[in-house]
């Protein structure tokens, strides 16, 4: 019988219950929406990337990313920067904080990233990006992981070479986003970079791109074999895709979109979520602006509710507004 696409997967001295990963979302994966999406099955939940610069000018908004809940556990927490030294000290600082993963950003394709250096600017410099995964793995007992993207261009396809260095330096597994960084988010996702990866290395490789469903897990474990599935996009705003996924491998059951009454107790509890998260009724609304416009997607006057949704300032009149979705 073939293997199962979802099963357990160790990274380091770390075992998931199974292998879908929420991926790293600036903005969107904080602590309520992990919580969300552990609730629903996930495997590990990666944490919003972390400037090593801010943490070692002590940044206190940089520090409140750091939070974790000990239900969210096993939690992945992201780094970002270009200056190995800064990267392996800071990782050594905030060792004790109770994350169990520490995944390196190289592959962040924002601009005001990528001009001072960082994230998939490190595709075009294999020799830095090799130093910093070397000095990271040295400084730390904890796992330490890797991301990274197809290349920095079609110019520049470079994931096999660096997942090979990130090897050498002893990097536990490393996830691979089959895009470029000039590429965005934008095509589709190439899978083929994904296989070559996956064979040339012995670590764990972990799938990004594209994932929205049990059968894209299918279609990437058949095309690419790789040890594990992150899904990004497709979580937002569907924290109930890993339930989905794990359903369908249990049953072969194919379950859709939850119904609106649940939709509607979920965001609320979001949102309620996000005010104590945030410590202000004002500006958690103002974040959980852009969930609700992912939430309610696809349903019933949700292009009109969107719209009205982003003149929300207060919990009662997001409750007001999403009593419209019942009706």
């Amino acid at each position: 019988m073939e293997q199962q696409p979802v099963s357990r997967l160790t990274i380091g001295d770390v075992t998931l219950d199974n292998n879908l990963i929420l991926a790293p979302m600036a903005g969107v994966t904080d602590l309520p929406f992990r919580l969300l999406a552990k609730e629903q099955g996930a495997g590990l939940l990666c944490m919003e990337m972390v400037s090593a610069k801010a943490l070692q000018y002590n940044n206190k908004n940089t520090y409140r990313l750091l939070e974790v809940d000990p239900k969210e556990r096993p939690v992945s927490l992201q780094l970002f920067g270009s200056d190995p030294d800064c990267i392996s000290e800071m990782a050594k600082r905030i060792e004790d904080k109770p994350f169990d993963i520490l995944d390196i950003n190289m592959g962040c394709p924002v601009p005001k990233v990528v001009n001072n250096g960082d994230g998939s600017a490190l595709m075009k410099n294999p020799q830095l990006a090799g130093e910093i995964m070397r000095k990271t793995v040295r400084a730390v007992q904890k796992p330490v992981t890797v991301k990274i993207r197809k290349g920095f261009d079609d110019a520049h396809v470079n994931a096999v070479e660096m997942a090979k260095i990130a090897e050498d330096a002893g990097v536990a597994a490393i996830a691979v986003h089959g895009r470029t960084r000039e590429q965005y988010y934008a095509g589709k996702a190439d899978w083929e970079i994904i296989a070559r990866v996956k064979d040339a290395v012995s670590i764990p490789v972990i799938g990004n791109g594209d994932l929205l469903c049990a059968e894209d897990v299918i279609a990437m474990k058949e095309q690419t074999g790789c040890d594990g599935f992150m899904i990004g996009r497709g979580a937002q705003g569907n924290p109930w895709i890993f339930h989905q996924i794990l359903h369908y491998f249990e049953t072969g059951e194919i379950i859709g979109k939850p119904p609106v009454d649940e939709l509607v107790e979920t965001m609320l509890r979001h949102a309620r979520m996000q005010i104590d998260f945030k410590g202000d009724e004002h500006y958690g609304i103002r974040e959980f602006r852009k969930h609700a416009a992912w939430y309610t997607s696809g349903y019933h006057n949700s292009a009109s509710l969107r719209r009205r949704m982003n003149e929300i300032e207060t919990y009662a009149q997001l409750e007001q507004l999403l009593d419209t979705l019942r009706s």
